[in-house]
């Protein structure tokens, strides 16, 4: 997981490249096409997308060529439609069953990180996190090395006020542009979110499509420093380079999910082809031909033997989408 980039993950996929639309897998659109120039494409895979490495199909998949090309396509489905937009797919579960309605994957058109003041910049909703983490060291602006430590998108952090080493993104961000289900373009700022943790206020199906951040004056040498640090502290107390899906549950006020998992003896627990990661105990694994279905059981049974050894009940960090 280096860099938040598997060697099968979407961004070695797309090319960023939109031909005039054409509909791949079907006679027919979920919507009038005249004038999409994004790739559409009827029950597409989505497992090579996601961490896991597994999951069922979307029923449809739209690669839009821009944002404005992504805007004229929401309105003609005019919220009528279910609609999921897919990062780096680092924090999900894609279920067996496939995903209902229209799975949205932007490509390297939503991938630009650009420094726009001596505090500020502002990066497309595909662009990994770490680039952003990088990017901001560079240009010694300081408060955003934490992202280093997180494997998703700009899109993926700013939905789900990711965070780790004492800092989450509502402590950096100004505000995002957002497309609506039904197509309208908002910017809201970082009030308008309502974070809480691993929380938005993003009304579900909402597309982001640029964030905006800011952070402070730093010198690059410490922060690069900083970042160097929370990349070997990863690499030293986590699965990485495993097809797994980062944080598994969210850690209970008080508590540490990964020590109560491994109170409870489940440290290597298996269930079928999914594993509790020997690790780090709060990573589940798909230790090579696991279904979406035995990872989302073993994360029940943890659930389950976590709340009978201490009275704790594990909520779902990941999300999990899709039909059984």
């Amino acid at each position: 997981m280096n860099d938040m980039v598997q060697p099968d993950d979407a961004p070695n996929h797309d090319n960023g490249m939109a031909p005039d639309c054409a509909v791949e897998g079907a006679a027919t659109a979920p919507v009038p096409i005249e004038g999409i120039r994004g790739r559409l494409t009827q029950d597409a895979p989505l497992a090579k997308y996601v961490w896991f490495k597994s999951g069922g199909h979307a029923d449809w998949l739209f690669e839009p060529a821009d944002a404005d090309d992504l805007k004229a396509f929401c309105e003609r489905l005019d919220g009528d439609m279910p609609v999921m937009a897919l990062g780096v797919g680092s924090n999900m579960i894609i279920r067996d069953g496939g995903v209902p309605g229209v799975v949205i994957k932007l490509g390297k058109e939503f991938a630009n990180v650009e420094v726009t003041g001596p505090t500020t910049l502002k990066a497309g909703a595909a662009a990994p996190v770490s680039i952003v983490s990088r990017r901001a060291g560079k240009a010694g602006i300081d408060g955003l090395a934490f992202f280093t430590g997180i494997p998703g998108s700009v899109g993926g952090v700013t939905k789900m006020n990711g965070g780790c080493y004492g800092r989450e993104t509502k402590d950096v961000l100004v505000d995002c542009d957002v497309i609506l289900p039904d197509g309208q373009f908002v910017t809201l700022g970082n009030a308008d979110l309502q974070y809480s943790y691993r929380h938005s206020a993003l009304p579900e199906g909402s597309i982001v499509v640029e964030a905006r951040f800011e952070g402070f004056p730093g010198d690059p040498d410490t922060i690069r420093a900083e970042m160097d640090r929370i990349s070997s502290e990863r690499k030293e107390s986590q699965p990485i380079g495993s097809m797994t899906g980062g944080s598994t549950f969210k850690n209970p006020p008080g508590h540490s999910s990964w020590k109560l998992i491994d109170a409870a003896g489940l440290r290597g627990f298996k269930h079928g082809g999914a594993q509790v990661s020997e690790k780090h105990a709060n990573f589940l694994i798909n230790t090579g031909n696991a279904t979406s279905t035995e990872i989302e059981e073993l994360g029940e049974i943890v659930r389950e033997k976590v709340y009978a050894n201490s009275g704790v009940q594990l909520e779902w960090e990941i999300k999990r989408v899709g039909r059984p």
